[in-house]
């Protein structure tokens, strides 16, 4: 517990409560008990503290993803009569958003009919599979690594690379 504690200092600034780092330091060190295998010739410790330090870090990246999410029917306060007002209730359309809708349409259409000329065959497959175009389903960089037997980090530079030609098409 002692190991807990240390690690869970190194979080301490993280607007986070002390107790709950310890709760989550504590299932990291109970993961490390449960997986350690003296066999590889490291000691527990340095194994624990790494599970512990992944299972905090694992718990701030969650939060994360978390954080920004905002529900268009999250009730914001009432009206004069007492009813319950939400989001989706006060957002309005503007005129020139139709007009942004166009540009964007003909954007997409510009880029869907120039994809597979500009792109090479496994760019247009990433792609495709990243963002569900053409009736794919849509896939995270990991699914796509996997199912072309390549690292994500490559799947990453390939997108990068295929995303940057065709913001070209999209400004000319």
């Amino acid at each position: 517990m002692r190991l807990v504690a240390h690690v869970a200092r190194k979080y301490q600034n993280s607007k986070e409560d002390m107790e709950d780092l310890i709760s989550i330091g504590t299932i990291g060190l109970m993961k490390a008990v449960g997986s350690f295998k003296p066999d590889y010739g490291s000691r527990f410790a340095t194994y624990a503290i790494r599970c512990i330090d992944n299972e905090m870090l694992m718990h701030f990246r969650s939060k994360k993803k978390t954080r920004g999410e905002v529900s268009l029917f999250e009730p914001i306060g009432m009206d004069k009569e007492g009813n319950q007002i939400q989001l989706v209730d006060v957002l309005e359309l503007d005129e020139a958003d139709v007009a942004e809708h166009v540009q964007t349409r003909e954007q997409i259409a510009r880029l869907c009919a120039g994809m597979e000329q500009i792109l090479s065959p496994r760019e247009y497959l990433i792609v495709k599979r990243r963002f569900g175009l053409g009736g794919e389903k849509e896939c995270t960089q990991r699914e796509i690594s996997a199912q072309l037997g390549i690292s994500r980090s490559y799947v990453s530079r390939i997108e990068k690379k295929a995303l940057f030609k065709l913001r070209r098409i999209v400004s000319d």
